[in-house]
């Protein structure tokens, strides 16, 4: 319904242009007396110009080989078809055929680089042809008139408005011109004025940022003639897709603030994410409706209310987009051959660039785990990474602004690292703008005090690639100013160990197993957990400031479990996953499971760290996990309900942490529902559908037990931090 009525307004708006004129691109065949265009694509073929809502066949040397519907603007597009020549289209009844085509592969290098000559704009709003012929919506942004041109340029690539002439949304274009770099904003296709219909993630629109990339480095205003990328969240994870293709003259990567793998945001735990991983979705969908009054990308209306033909053309295969959230539906297991093409974790070996990473371990959107990949990046030796605790804007906090600064200079624009004073002092007001927080300032950087290019190089070389920032927000309160750092040769960190602390009677955790056999049960009650501890919004001032409005509650008596430790006595460094192992039953076949770890301090307050979950009948770990990197299988086959009688052991994978708890403090685990512990994070699907008695064993033969990533002789230079303080981290008054 909400499709045909976006169609009826856009059809008064614009009066239909004619579809498909405006389309040229290779593979092109069209029947000019009827008005249809067929096209091939990447394991696809487009149709525009065809009657609304009716039939068309794909032959394939004459057979039939799918059929469906043109959607209400006249577009279509078939999906999954062979690579190959000798496809037709065929209108309703058989009375209109197209030309021959051929559809492409989906290999990297195109046919010709013959496309790769157009010419784009040298500054402002314009259109990018792809090896397809569909036209992607692009705003070339150039630096400040004391830059001279060619440019260093970066590419910001997303299917949010980035292409928006007023500015982009959710990007950080302003921030590189500021810096002296040219961007280029690049819609993805089937979102706001490019053409084309949108899928999340498919393998063509990866090599749409491969186009991308390969025509904007041929601009004559294009200094060295290789561009790098730049993005966070959404712009972020682009580029890990984009980088696996190789375009030649990519010259760099810098994602902030991403996934390893969908599901590990969308299902945590095989359960069902309906907060922001759900709503995200849900903003996807519409976003990739034709641009209306009330849908679409209220932008690309606007522009074509003013005119734009191109844009208005390019809006007829939006009703061809693929719906996600129906797809979040049907996956809920995992299928390799879904999942795996949009999981980073899978791909990002094949990356050859230089590389700058960064994300938070209680990043509130993309959730903490991020550092899953690092050991992944195999493809290249020149890889750097930051992790911090914070939230999902701290991936430019002060600190690793400096060092993203410092590489995108080196590896893109191969200039020395400097920031002039102008551009030191604009931090104050750029941090206020994207965090909330006023006061923010750049702190010394070593790299850009080096006299030379080189020598600014060699340093950077260097530095060792995984930096941990600890203590984010202790040395004052809320400020994203870590209270010390660490650095490592890789991650996993050297030296890890597996520490185990074994659940046992009265809520203890301890470092044997207990000799005497106990049980322990609470009432599982997703109702008795707040959908989500934080009340506001999720943008600049509200939770993006140095003083989020957390509610973050115990859970009610009964409802949970809770163990922790004697006193440390000495100060105890978490860095990595981990797990809870426990052997349970439940009166429901099936049990959603939260795990929360977090430090009770000396002084009576408790203190946020991490959490992980499990939809039970999941449990089953692949061969190569262990248990501080368990790996559920999440498939089908191996789905298996709790057994009526007696104790399955469960293990629930946290998510990853970086924390040094302090001597005198107590490590505790809370066992509950899923929900309450993250800001904007909420389970609304669990399973069973109302109460039940879970039931927890723990003895020697039946060992229950936290198993963290300790590292050794990693102790904390600085105080503990005030209660609250910690970016991402609530903290409460603790309650036994």
């Amino acid at each position: 319904m909400k499709s045909a009525r976006h169609a009826q307004q856009l059809k008064r708006a614009i009066g239909l242009i004619a579809a498909g004129a405006l389309l040229v691109g290779l593979g092109t065949a069209s029947t000019a007396a009827a008005g249809l265009n067929a096209h091939g694509s990447v394991k696809q073929v487009y149709v525009t110009g065809a009657a609304p809502d009716e039939k068309l066949g794909l032959l394939h040397r004459g057979r039939r080989v799918a059929s469906l519907r043109a959607g209400s603007l006249g577009g279509a597009v078939f999906r999954r078809v062979e690579p190959g020549k000798g496809y037709r289209v065929r209108s309703a009844g058989g009375g209109v055929r197209s030309a021959r085509l051929a559809v492409l592969s989906g290999r990297a290098r195109p046919h010709s680089r013959k496309l790769y000559r157009q010419s784009l704009p040298a500054g402002g709003y314009g259109y990018l042809r792809t090896r397809d012929g569909i036209k992607l919506a692009i705003n070339v942004h150039l630096p400040g008139p004391a830059s001279e041109g060619p440019y260093p340029t970066l590419v910001e690539y997303a299917g949010y408005g980035f292409a928006n002439p007023a500015g982009p949304e959710a990007g950080i274009s302003p921030v590189a011109n500021l810096l002296d770099f040219a961007v280029v904003d690049v819609n993805m296709r089937g979102t706001g004025c490019s053409g084309g219909a949108f899928d999340y993630f498919e393998r063509l629109q990866s090599l749409d940022g491969y186009d991308v990339v390969e025509t904007v480095a041929r601009q004559p205003w294009v200094a060295p003639h290789k561009v790098g990328m730049l993005g966070i969240s959404y712009g972020g994870i682009s580029q890990l897709f984009v980088a696996a293709t190789r375009p030649p003259h990519l010259a760099a990567i810098t994602p902030l603030s991403v996934i390893d793998e969908t599901a590990t945001t969308l299902y945590p735990g095989g359960i069902l994410n309906t907060g922001f991983a759900l709503q995200w979705a849900e903003d996807r969908v519409d976003d990739a409706q034709p641009a209306s009054p009330t849908g679409g990308q209220p932008w690309a209306y606007e522009r074509i209310q003013n005119g734009d033909q191109t844009c208005a053309a390019n809006q007829v295969l939006h009703t061809a987009a693929v719906n996600v959230v129906k797809r979040t539906h049907r996956n809920r297991f995992y299928r390799p051959a879904v999942a795996d093409p949009v999981s980073p974790a899978k791909f990002v070996h094949r990356i050859e660039v230089p590389v700058f990473l960064a994300c938070q371990f209680e990043d509130e959107q993309t959730g903490g785990h991020c550092p899953a990949l690092a050991d992944r990046f195999t493809g290249t030796r020149r890889k750097w990474f930051t992790f911090a605790n914070g939230l999902h804007v701290d991936s430019l906090d002060p600190a690793t602004f400096n060092r993203w600064y410092d590489f995108l200079q080196l590896f893109v624009a191969h200039r020395r690292p400097q920031l002039s004073q102008t551009q030191k002092n604009l931090a104050p007001t750029i941090y206020q703008t994207s965090m909330g927080i006023d006061g923010l300032t750049l702190p010394p950087d070593p790299i850009q005090s080096k006299p030379s290019y080189k020598a600014a190089l060699r340093a950077f070389l260097r530095l060792r690639p995984v930096r941990i920032l600890f203590d984010n927000g202790g040395p004052s309160p809320g400020k994203p100013y870590a209270g010390f750092e660490r650095s490592f040769s890789r991650f996993p960190l050297p030296r890890t160990q597996a520490r185990s602390w074994f659940l046992g009677p009265n809520g203890t955790l301890r470092a044997r197993a207990p000799r005497k056999p106990g049980r322990d049960r609470f009432i599982w009650d997703p109702s008795a957990r707040p959908a989500t501890n934080f009340t506001g919004n999720t943008t600049s001032g509200d939770l993006w400031t140095d003083s989020p409005n957390y509610q973050w509650l115990q859970p009610p008596p009964g409802s949970a479990l809770s163990y922790r430790t004697p006193r440390l006595r000495r100060d105890t460094a978490i860095v990595g996953a981990g797990a809870l192992q426990a052997f349970l039953r439940s009166s429901s076949r099936d049990v959603d499971l939260q795990v929360t770890i977090s430090e009770v301090r000396p002084d009576g307050k408790e203190t946020y760290v991490q959490s992980g979950w499990l939809r039970a009948s999941r449990r089953k770990l692949t061969r190569t996990s262990t248990l501080l990197e368990p790996r559920p299988t999440f498939r089908r086959r191996d789905a298996r309900p709790l057994p009526r009688r007696g104790f399955a052991r469960v293990v629930v994978p946290l998510y990853y942490q970086g924390h040094v708890y302090r001597a005198g403090s107590r490590i505790r685990i809370t066992i509950t529902a899923p929900g309450g512990d993250q800001p904007v994070w909420s389970f609304a699907n669990t399973v069973p559908s109302g109460k039940a008695k879970v039931t927890l064993a723990f003895s020697r033969r039946r060992p229950s037990r936290l198993v963290l990533p300790f590292i050794p002789r990693l102790g904390a230079p600085s105080p503990l931090p005030p209660c609250p303080a910690l970016r991402g981290q609530p903290c409460r008054d603790f309650a036994p």
